[in-house]
């Protein structure tokens, strides 16, 4: 059975770029929906008791056709919030510095070059999705849940959530004031850490 990760912070930890009421929401109702949905899908296939989110996702096609969908939607829901508490910590922000804070700055030209594209691809992205910075620094999106992981894809550095339902509450319409403040919480240091190993 899958099971909603803790946190690692409070519901309030991130102050004025993400308010207690979305964390709590967002955490406790919605990524606890794509748990308990992904483990419905599963109950009837013994043979996936054993298999991590990242393998069912990265071997989707493999799986029962019946289930393809709802592992696509309430898996990828599951690891992209996964990943998504992660990437973010109180007192965090900042630039990357280090072999990452290099790697960007050789890839973009500059961190803020960097972080413009990065945006434009947040807000450029039609409806609801996320927006990935990948191993090899590249930035894509996907629609909806979908994981960077589907089809055998590599697990991302970091990924921010697109969905009304993570900024609408504090930002109501305005994804580019959300996205800007989003800035203000990602732990660089738990990206650098993915992107040495």
């Amino acid at each position: 059975m899958f099971i909603l990760p803790a946190l690692g912070y409070d519901y309030d930890a991130l102050g004025d770029s993400i308010s207690k009421e979305v964390m709590e929401l967002h955490h406790t109702k919605h990524h606890q929906t794509y748990v308990d949905k992904l483990n419905a899908a599963i109950s009837g296939y013994p043979e996936l008791a054993d298999k991590t989110v990242v393998e069912l996702l990265r071997g989707i096609k493999e799986l029962p056709e019946a289930i393809q969908g709802a592992v696509r939607n309430h898996g990828g829901g599951h690891y992209n919030h996964s990943l998504f508490w992660k990437v973010m910590a109180p007192g965090a922000g900042g630039q990357p510095e280090g072999v990452l804070g290099e790697a960007i700055t050789a890839k973009y030209c500059s961190y803020q070059a960097f972080v413009d594209e990065f945006t434009a691809k947040a807000l450029g992205l039609f409806g609801s999705g996320w927006v990935w910075l990948q191993p090899d620094l590249s930035i894509i999106t996907s629609a909806n849940q979908d994981s960077a992981l589907l089809d055998g894809g590599e697990e991302p550095l970091l990924g921010l959530d697109v969905w009304e339902h993570a900024y609408y509450l504090d930002y109501k319409n305005k994804r580019d004031d959300y996205v800007a403040a989003w800035w203000n919480v990602v732990d660089w240091r738990f990206v650098a850490e993915r992107y040495a190993s």
